[in-house]
């Protein structure tokens, strides 16, 4: 007897049938059937299911002489299940990988209930994939199991078959059959969440639910929507037979007016001329089943009341008026941004016929974040260094807690921020500042960009239109032209820059101030970082952090994170850092305890110093991180498909930082010989080091400064050589002797602007 009976219906779903069987016979729990029942499929679905038949003896076909509805057709497949729980799958939905594996541990683990539920995401025919709105309903703490009245708000999620896996004994001794007809799924699911003594659930995304742009029955309009009465009459039939659930008449009742006031205000489900119809059978309805005593809000019970009295023209004014507000309400905050927008363009160009202030200075991040990168060590070391500059940090009000104490904040799109742009003798970003800029003579801007560069940027990529994705390639060069400094960390990253990003600036290659703090931070800090993230003490803690794949309109993870966990052991601990939710297994809300998801964080940099590894692909967050001397490990699954898309500047393989892995097996493998830390990869981080990080020194924000602020171009402190830098979370004695010998090289020999 299997552990699982999946039991798909199918009708017209051949483009969508052979994904949705391929993603339970990819399971990783294989203890299961898949019967597949061909409603009577004009198309190749009955084809379709006798070939996966054919290729494994856990598929059964099952061919209904007529088409009987999506109903009936499940309950064939019940009558032919033989497993312990019986589990749904429509024919253009998916399982998530491992998704039964979960759903089985969770079964386990809650003393094996009636019901499981879990949860699912939406996903869209451009691949983007959005999960459950309501998922926090799916808590697992508190009792393994529980019935319906210990969490009746489990019935504010949606009500379908698809999102539960039912004990079958339970099933079959309850007599439960789905009807005929649309909505099915009403008049099986409230009565089974009633009527089980025992309900769980487990708080992950199993199923793919795809949002068709087509062909959804549901969608379509047809007065086969009326059987959503007959739905109802069954369910409270279902009630009354049973006196002990008599309680849960109100609920019911206000779940059924919320039902038909959806339907009634879907504008493509109705026919025009049933309209009417449909509201009177649905005054009928109500007024059988009127049941009060459920709380329901205001405008719900306004709703409900003027369905009850079957007052069809009062509602649709009702509707209509709502419909309305909300349109002039959208207008007139159109047209505040308008008014607003403009404003500050006024105020921006009186502010740019002002002086300029000499001892201003503005700084940002990519994305308006908080106080991070190059620009925050740079900010840092100019108070330090430069007499009387005064400084402001662009970020969002979100972030404002993250700008240091004496550093102005200031808000993007405000009258604050307008003027700083206009009148701050220096502009310092690592992205491109507003494109309503416009640069002043006299004004100086640096450009510290994000790292080095491996993947293609810039012009680099007008021939790699998968990548640029939209890419206004006029205005990047616009915004080029800007530039006074452009900052660079090796020969290497200037070499790339002045080709892609061509225009007159000024290069200095003085190294990453970002990477400063690699080489000033001791041990004891590095403590409380660890601390700080919740680290346990004795930890390894790996860092991962992939690229983000944006020749992709959907993210999907890469690593399958709860799998390398649980191959490292318990003296592991993960700092996920990914362009995606983390959603390790089949989408848990909440991660693995030893995954910990950092991909919030504002400061990779203390990511980096808190962790002991890197996993990484394609990220230049590897160059800098070879500052720390720690193991850096690639997963190079995709490579081909990345270097077609994105491309690279040279061959990572053939001159890594660390050991590379073509697959997850191989991955672990790394990690469970110890091969990850091992003599061959301190040899590869090595020379990688002395490639692209010659003016990694911990000084390269002080070169900045008295470069760009101070105007010095003789005296400006030297790279430390590697030989006689400091091993970062070295004691503070060694730094000092580092910084002693760089004092003493002879004065004149400094780095140029190149």
């Amino acid at each position: 007897m299997p552990r699982f009976s999946v039991i798909v219906p199918a009708f017209r779903v051949q483009a969508y049938l052979h994904a949705c069987l391929d993603s339970v016979l990819s399971q990783s729990f294989k203890d299961y059937e898949i019967i597949v029942v061909d409603d009577r499929s004009p198309d190749a679905c009955g084809a379709i299911a006798d070939e996966y038949a054919r290729r494994d003896p856990r598929v059964t076909a099952l061919h209904l002489p007529r088409n009987t509805g999506l109903g009936p057709a499940r309950n064939a497949g019940m009558a032919r299940a033989s497993g312990d729980y019986l589990i749904f799958l429509d024919g253009d939905d998916t399982l998530l990988p491992d998704a039964l594996q979960a759903i089985a541990d969770r079964i386990g683990a809650t003393g094996e209930p009636d019901v499981l539920m879990y949860d699912y995401a939406r996903t869209y025919w451009s691949g983007r994939s959005v999960r459950n709105v309501l998922a926090a309903h799916l808590d697992e703490s508190g009792p393994a199991s529980f019935r319906l009245t210990d969490r009746p708000e489990l019935l504010q999620l949606l009500m379908v078959v698809w999102n539960k896996a039912y004990r079958r004994a339970f099933v079959e001794a309850e007599g439960f059959a789905f009807p005929p007809g649309y909505y099915e799924d009403t008049p099986w699911t409230y009565p089974v969440l009633m009527s089980a003594g025992s309900i769980a659930v487990l708080d992950a995304v199993c199923v793919s639910y795809r949002q068709r742009r087509r062909g959804n029955i549901l969608s379509t309009t047809s007065e086969k929507h009326f059987d959503v009465f007959d739905q109802y009459d069954r369910v409270f039939a279902f009630i009354d037979s049973r006196p002990p659930l008599a309680p849960w008449r109100p609920v019911m009742y206000r779940r059924m007016l919320d039902h038909y006031s959806a339907l009634f205000a879907s504008r493509d489900r109705l026919p025009p001329h049933s309209r009417a119809a449909f509201f009177r059978r649905a005054t009928a309805s109500c007024r059988r089943h009127h049941a009060p005593g459920a709380p329901a809000p205001r405008r719900a019970l306004l709703r409900h009341g003027l369905m009850r009295l079957g007052a069809r023209r009062t509602y649709r004014t009702l509707s209509g008026a709502q419909r309305l507000g909300g349109r002039l309400r959208r207008g007139s905050a159109a047209v505040r941004r308008a008014v607003r927008s403009t404003a500050h363009q006024v105020h921006y160009r009186v502010q740019l016929r002002l002086p300029l202030r000499s001892r201003y200075a503005v700084f940002a991040a990519r994305g308006n974040r908080g106080f991070t990168g190059s620009p925050a060590a740079i900010e840092a070391k100019a108070r330090e260094l430069v007499p009387g500059l005064r400084t402001a940090w662009i970020c969002r009000p979100v972030d404002a807690h993250t700008v240091p104490t004496g550093t102005r904040h200031l808000a993007p799109d405000t009258f604050a921020y307008w003027t700083a742009l206009a009148r701050s003798a220096y502009l310092v970003n690592n992205a491109p500042f507003d494109r309503r800029l416009v640069k002043r003579r006299g004004q100086i801007l640096l450009q510290t960009h994000e790292g080095t560069p491996l993947r293609t940027v810039g012009t680099d990529l007008l021939d790699r239109p998968a990548a640029a994705r939209g890419t206004d390639f006029e205005q990047l060069l616009r915004s080029v032209d800007t530039w006074d400094f452009s900052l660079s960390a090796n020969p290497h990253a200037t070499l790339v820059r002045e080709r892609a990003y061509p225009s007159a600036y000024t290069t200095l290659e003085y190294g990453s101030p970002s990477n400063d703090v690699y080489h000033r931070t001791g041990p004891a800090d590095v403590a409380r970082l660890r601390e700080t993230l919740g680290i346990p003490a004795g930890s390894t803690a790996l860092l991962y952090a992939p690229e983000h794949r944006d020749y992709r309109r959907a993210q999907r993870p890469v690593l399958d994170l709860e799998r390398l966990i649980r191959v490292l052991g318990p003296r592991f601990v993960i700092l996920a850092r990914t362009p995606h939710p983390v959603a390790p297994g089949c989408g848990r809300r909440t991660p693995h305890p030893r995954i910990i998801d950092v991909g919030a964080h504002r400061s990779v940099e203390t990511l980096a110093l808190a962790s002991d590894a890197l996993i990484t692909d394609y990220a230049s967050l590897m160059f800098d991180y070879v500052n720390l001397d720690r193991p850096v490990v690639l997963h190079l699954e995709d490579i081909e498909a990345y270097e077609a898309a994105r491309g690279t500047y040279f061959d990572i393989t053939a001159f890594p930082p660390g050991i590379i892995a073509r697959s997850q097996d191989e991955l672990f493998d790394i990690f469970a010989t110890d091969h990850w830390r091992g003599s061959r990869s301190a040899q590869l981080r090595a020379a990688f080091r002395a490639r692209f990080c010659p003016y990694d020194d911990g000084y390269a924000a002080e070169r900045v400064v008295r470069r760009v602020f101070l105007g010095e171009t003789d005296g400006l402190p030297l790279p430390v050589p590697s030989t006689a830098r400091r091993t970062p979370g070295a004691l503070p004695a060694q730094e000092k002797r580092a910084r002693s010998w760089a004092q003493e090289l002879p004065a004149g020999s400094a780095l140029q602007g190149r």
